[in-house]
């Protein structure tokens, strides 16, 4: 089949980056802004941004104040798993994990029923918000954020969680401030859950009133898995100077910090700070003395984490990573660091410094990032400016693409860089997701939204295929899998 030639011909071209050397047309620095801070142009939407112009657009982005479309706000609206408390949702689920194991088939497929449609749900509102939201860099943000402190959906009670962890402890805080950020994610159940610190514990705590054979039951101890990720990931960043033996003393700072299934279900408590699961010894972490103490121990060190040079320089590099290219300059990542420490953790502004750059808006940055198949399958669907997506399908879709949403089981969540994402398996299923969904579109339409990021060559070779394949040979083109 024709459309099939452009797999080796997209190898190419998405190896290589763009080497523009023509300062951008308003058209195109429109399309490239809304390529690289939005999921790319909805029809109209280059016309509009050139009329606006690019920082006016980028400015509205950043403040993120646009009412939501009426039917976006309605279909959020009906979504349980997204309106309900976090409490809500997990009784529901644990009530249906909790049936007997000779449960009937009536029972297993309501059990069924019931886990699929808070997941279904919970991705549906992720989904449509990204196609349809005008806040389009917020909606960037949150999906960087999620990556950045990724939880996975498949573990235990997290599939019950992860709704109200993006809701509540993501979304609010995307385009905020980093401490905040930080410490609503640390107090969420979902990550406590997931990196096992609800379960962690002084070494030798023993739960009171337990006993097994006259003897005390075993504690489960101290685990590590929250706080070295909260230095590599979260923070710091790996090879920036901390130790094991400063993740252990973190790791003694925020034991007790915990949540209980039973008082989130019947209060929605979704943090509780144990004191009797406390190490209540002195700490020596990053040459810091910490006195005995309390939850305070670990707020403190989010403090500190908060504002370290190396947590400055790692969150700027991988934002510019995000925005700009894979491997992004060195000076443009260090005035980022230098803003984040004068603006004492301000995303906002780290994003100003970020955007206003040289380095963002060159016309050798156009095309320099391979899309992930998240944001592939989300810029098809607003370019292409179809129906409300069926959100089985559209799911099923990014597993066949190799990123089931919320599906990334590793702590470091996924990549954004062409390397993660770029080989010709990937490539033909690309083709094969833009081929199903041509017959859908206008081909007039989506040609003229794409033509300020679609190279004449493309359009051409569109042009002169067969009708029916028009659409499909914009969408599985290498212009369109690139930002």
């Amino acid at each position: 089949m024709k459309l099939f030639r452009w797999i080796a011909l997209a190898a190419v071209a998405a190896s290589a980056v763009a080497t523009a050397a023509e300062p951008l047309t308003p058209e195109q620095a429109a399309a490239h802004v809304l390529n690289r801070i939005a999921y790319g142009p909805k029809p109209g939407d280059v016309e509009r941004v050139t009329q606006m112009g690019v920082q006016r657009y980028i400015e509205a982005q950043l403040n993120a104040g646009a009412p939501l479309p009426p039917a976006l706000s309605a279909r959020l609206a009906g979504l349980d798993a997204v309106q309900e408390p976090a409490g809500a949702v997990l009784r529901r689920f644990l009530e249906v994990r909790g049936m007997a194991k000779n449960e009937s088939d009536g029972d297993q497929a309501k059990r069924r029923e019931v886990i699929a449609a808070i997941g279904r749900q919970t991705a549906e509102a992720r989904i449509v918000r990204a196609i349809d939201s005008p806040n389009q860099l917020e909606e960037v943000m949150v999906d960087f954020w999620f990556n950045h402190f990724n939880v996975y959906a498949g573990k235990g009670v997290d599939r019950a969680l992860i709704a109200s962890y993006e809701r509540d402890a993501i979304r609010p805080y995307a385009l905020g401030n980093f401490r905040d950020l930080l410490g609503a994610t640390a107090h969420h159940p979902a990550m406590l859950y997931y990196l096992d610190n609800w379960v962690s514990t002084a070494n030798g705590y023993v739960p009171r009133g337990k006993k097994q054979g006259g003897q005390k039951a075993k504690s489960s101890g101290l685990n590590e898995n929250y706080a070295r990720e909260l230095m590599e990931l979260h923070t710091m960043g790996v090879d920036s100077g901390y130790t094991q033996k400063d993740v252990t003393e973190l790791a003694r700072m925020l034991t007790g910090w915990t949540y209980d299934n039973r008082e989130l279900v019947a209060r929605n408590r979704t943090f509780n700070f144990d004191a009797a699961r406390h190490d209540r010894d002195d700490k020596v972490w990053l040459g810091r003395r910490i006195k005995a103490g309390g939850q305070e121990e670990g707020e403190y060190a989010l403090d500190v984490l908060a504002m370290l040079p190396a947590t400055a320089h790692h969150l700027s590099f991988q934002l510019a990573q995000y925005f700009v290219q894979d491997q992004p300059p060195p000076a443009l990542v260090d005035r980022m660091a230098k803003t984040y420490i004068d603006s004492k953790g301000d995303i906002r502004s780290v994003l100003r410094t970020l955007f206003a750059s040289a380095e963002f808006m060159a016309p050798e940055a156009v095309g320099a990032k391979f899309k992930t198949p998240y944001q592939y399958v989300i810029s098809a669907a607003r370019a292409g400016n179809a129906a409300a997506p069926d959100i089985k399908q559209t799911l099923g879709v990014l597993t066949r693409l190799g990123m089931p949403l919320y599906g990334c089981q590793t702590p470091d969540g996924y990549k954004n860089t062409q390397e993660a994402w770029l080989n010709p398996d990937a490539l033909s299923r690309r083709i094969a997701f833009a081929t199903q969904m041509a017959p859908e579109l206008d081909v007039q339409a989506l040609q003229a939204t794409l033509a300020g990021s679609i190279s004449a060559k493309t359009q051409g070779a569109a042009a002169a295929s067969p009708a029916p394949l028009r659409a499909a040979m914009l969408l599985g083109s290498p212009d369109f899998m690139q930002r």
